[in-house]
């Protein structure tokens, strides 16, 4: 069976707001002021919650590894209350999963996002469902751009590792798809728009209303 792969963040759905919202709770909460903007600093926001808070921290001279690890719990937290505010599924994702799946491919959710919050994003969007399997940055001991954490979700999906492609939007899931030798498509929406095209991956997504016939011309 052939399989489509997924990321998360930036991939099936813009989650920066929510995302540098949490980490702004976190400066907040330190007596800074917002140290990150929710439009310019997108791109952060998806290198995950570290990223962000060693930004900000930057930014205010108060850059500390012991700060990062203190807040990290809390910025969790506070996204795990707060993950839906503003976090919206791009156009046409849920009419081209329906397609996807009328084709007769096998879906799955890869993503360096933790699990548990992976899992409660997916279900509040309403596409849980739609994935055979779903593994997170903490599922295995290792995470992309490792191809283990791709050929695992290809695994549990009950696919083949030779049939299947990563849909993402960085350059840590291109190298994910090259690390396991299979093709890639990158999202011109996501947070590094069509920058990403100079990896030159296995083609490009302007929407997702194109994305089955894609698929369906590279596999």
């Amino acid at each position: 069976m052939k399989s489509v792969v997924f990321d998360l963040d930036g991939t099936l759905a813009d989650t920066s707001k929510d995302l540098i919202s949490a980490a702004n709770a976190c400066f907040e909460a330190l007596g800074l002021k917002e140290m990150l903007d929710p439009i310019k600093d997108a791109s952060v926001a998806f290198k995950g919650g570290r990223a962000m808070l060693k930004l900000g921290l930057e930014r205010a001279n108060r850059f500390d590894e012991s700060i990062i690890d203190e807040q990290y719990s809390f910025l969790l937290k506070h996204y795990e209350n707060n993950i839906d505010v503003h976090t919206v599924l791009y156009e046409g994702v849920i009419e081209a999963l329906l397609e996807l799946k009328k084709r007769g491919y096998l879906l799955g959710v890869c993503t360096n996002k933790p699990e548990f919050l992976a899992e409660k994003l997916l279900k509040s969007l309403g596409i849980r469902d739609y994935f055979l399997a779903m593994l997170g940055a903490d599922t295995l001991s290792i995470r992309k751009p490792n191809p283990l954490h791709l050929w695992t979700t290809i695994d549990w999906m009950g696919g083949s590792r030779t049939k299947a492609i990563l849909i993402g939007d960085t350059a840590t899931d291109y190298n994910t798809a090259k690390n396991a030798n299979l093709p890639c498509i990158l999202v011109s929406f996501g947070p590094e728009g069509s920058g990403v095209e100079d990896m030159k991956p296995s083609a490009m997504l302007d929407a997702y209303f194109d994305l089955p016939d894609l698929i369906d011309t590279i596999l």
